[in-house]
Parts: C-alpha cells; sequence; structure tokens
C-alpha cells in the first residue's frame, strides 16, 4: 500500500478544518489521509485520532481523522485569522514537503492560506503556496494547473495585470510551460502522448496579424520548435472555439496564455470540483481550488468538493507516478 497523502491545515480561522472533517466523513478509509495541524482548530464533532507517524495513518483512518500533532498558539476563531498562528501555518507547509519528499506521504495537498496574515504575522515572503513550495523544492520554474473530470487548463502567465501579458509572454515562457505540462501529464496523469491545444493571445488567434502579431511572431515559432521534438501540439487556436464539449474531445489539456482566458472556462463547467496542481515539483501537490472563505467559517456552509476532489486526483498522480 502506498504512503498516504499529507494533507496541510491552511490558515486555521478559514474553512480548511471544517473540510479536512468533511472530506474523513465521504472518504474514511478508501483514500487514507493525515492532517497536518493543530487537533484544537478541527471542529468539536471530529473524531481524531493522533498519530505520531504518517504510516499510522492508514489504519487510524477508519476510526476517525488522522491528525499529525502541529501545536499552534493560538486558537482558531473562525473567519479572525490570528497573527500569532502565521508561522504555524508556514511550518506546516514545511513540514508537509519534508514529509513528501522523503517517501512518508505520496503526495501533498494543501488547504487554503490567506496570504495577508502570514505576511502580518511572520512576514512570508511570496506571493503564495505555489511560490513557496518551488522555494522549499529548490525549483526555479513550476506551472499551475486547474483540472477537473472534464478539463485541464494551464495558463502561461497568472497573477498579472491584462496590459502586462503581451510584456511577459516570451518564447521561453511559453516553451517551459508546454514542456513542464507535457512531461506532467506523461508522468502523473499515465498519458503516453499528450495533445495539448494551444490558445493564441489574440481574438481569433489574430487572424492572419490584423488583430496583432504575438501569434505569428512568437507562439508558432515556439509550437513549430517543439512540434520537430516530437510533442504533440495544435494551435495557435481562436480561445473563443476551445472549450466546448466537441473541442475538448480532441485535446488532453489546454494551453492558456494569461489567467482568464484559462480559468473562466474550467470554473465554467465545473466550478466545486476543480483542482489546482502545481506542475513541475519533485513532488506531488494538489490543493482545492478556493480560498479560505472567511465569511463562511465556522457556518457549517463549507463545500468539500473541491478538496475531496483534489485528495483524489493526488492518490490518481501517485498511483501513476509509481508505475513509472
Amino acid at each position: 500500500m502506498r504512503a498516504p497523502i499529507a494533507l496541510s491545515c491552511g490558515e486555521p480561522a478559514g474553512v480548511g478544518p471544517e473540510i479536512a472533517l468533511h472530506a474523513w466523513d465521504v472518504l474514511g478509509d478508501s483514500l487514507p489521509f493525515f492532517y497536518i495541524g493543530d487537533q484544537r482548530h478541527l471542529p468539536d464533532t471530529a473524531p481524531v485520532v493522533i498519530i505520531d507517524s504518517p504510516e499510522d495513518a492508514i489504519a487510524a483512518s477508519r476510526r476517525g481523522v488522522p491528525v499529525l500533532r502541529h501545536d499552534f498558539p493560538a486558537a482558531a476563531r473562525p473567519g479572525q485569522p490570528d497573527p500569532e498562528n502565521a508561522q504555524g501555518v508556514i511550518d506546516v507547509i514545511a513540514r508537509g514537503v519534508e514529509l513528501t519528499q522523503s517517501g512518508a506521504a505520496s503526495a501533498l495537498c494543501t488547504l487554503p492560506i490567506h496570504k495577508k496574515a502570514l505576511k502580518d504575522g511572520a512576514d512570508f515572503a511570496y506571493p503564495g503556496h505555489t511560490e513557496f513550495l518551488a522555494a522549499l523544492a529548490n525549483v526555479d520554474r513550476v506551472v499551475m494547473m486547474l483540472a477537473s473530470d472534464a478539463l485541464r487548463v494551464v495558463p502561461t502567465t497568472i497573477h498579472i495585470a491584462i496590459n502586462e501579458v503581451p510584456k511577459q509572454l516570451t518564447a521561453d515562457l511559453l516553451t517551459e510551460t508546454i514542456r513542464i505540462t507535457d512531461a506532467a501529464l506523461r508522468r502523473d496523469f499515465g498519458l503516453s502522448s499528450p495533445r495539448l491545444a494551444v490558445a493564441g493571445l489574440n481574438p481569433h488567434a489574430g487572424e492572419g496579424g490584423t488583430m496583432g502579431r504575438e501569434e505569428i511572431e512568437l507562439i508558432n515559432p515556439v509550437l513549430d520548435r517543439l512540434r520537430a521534438e516530437g510533442l504533440h501540439l495544435d494551435g495557435p487556436k481562436s480561445a473563443d472555439t476551445m472549450f466546448h464539449a466537441a473541442a475538448r474531445s480532441h485535446y488532453d489539456a489546454a494551453i492558456c496564455m494569461y489567467h482568464d482566458q484559462a480559468l473562466i472556462p474550467i470554473k465554467t463547467i465545473d466550478f466545486a470540483g476543480g483542482v489546482n496542481v502545481t506542475l513541475g515539483l519533485p513532488f506531488i501537490r494538489t490543493s482545492p481550488d478556493h480560498g479560505t472563505a472567511f465569511d463562511i467559517a465556522g457556518k457549517g456552509l463549507a463545500d468539500p468538493t473541491s478538496t475531496i476532489a483534489a485528495l483524489k486526483l493526488a492518490n490518481k498522480m501517485a498511483s501513476n507516478r509509481t508505475r513509472t
């Protein structure tokens, strides 16, 4: 049996703790995972089983939520992040990475963090989870994928203003994004010959240069070079015709040029079930595709669908990686 999945607690004042309980309610011992965090932060109704090591989670998951104890300075108040807990959140992520890299955990699934709370309480120096994980793994370039059963999308540029996209969209960035995605689909998704559809930057993929020349001068040359290496690439394609059901049947993932071009389609098709996957790390990392949701934390309204999907996808990726 593979090692269980590590589930980092995220921001304890958010919906993470209650979602962890909901995930165990649904999955039980069918997909063993263990929660790294302070057991006091879990809902009072949670049947908690304190474990000494990750391997204990497999048996413990039959009786309750396996918790690898990581004490925090303060209790959790739903919707009100406490600066005293910021360093604990950061340390839990680092501990999850260490356990995953050592093989004690088969994958890392991260519950949502609140970047401002971490910056205010512990001078967190990273824009988010992904950049911190890349630093911990000593990796220069990682790629964000949003995945569901119906669609996988990869934005080449991510959290930047739309007017910055043409400036930051370079041949090197696009090349690395496509290569990392292709390699991950082979290793972690079990696809022997991934098919990638590549969106254009401009409306109608530039329409022969009448609506912009990035497709002609930047995107096409990159695709031609990578096709010569054996990658299966279709594009640049007009983004407005890439995401209906018939179009999606012809590719395994869509490479998009900017954030909303990628995320609007997947959130429209499967808002609750999308999973954030970080490609290019030496370990598997997934997370739910939502934030801390302070406004509903502690009210019993949090939807565990995305976290359950993230745990299932992490398990599937770990299985595929074991076979390679």
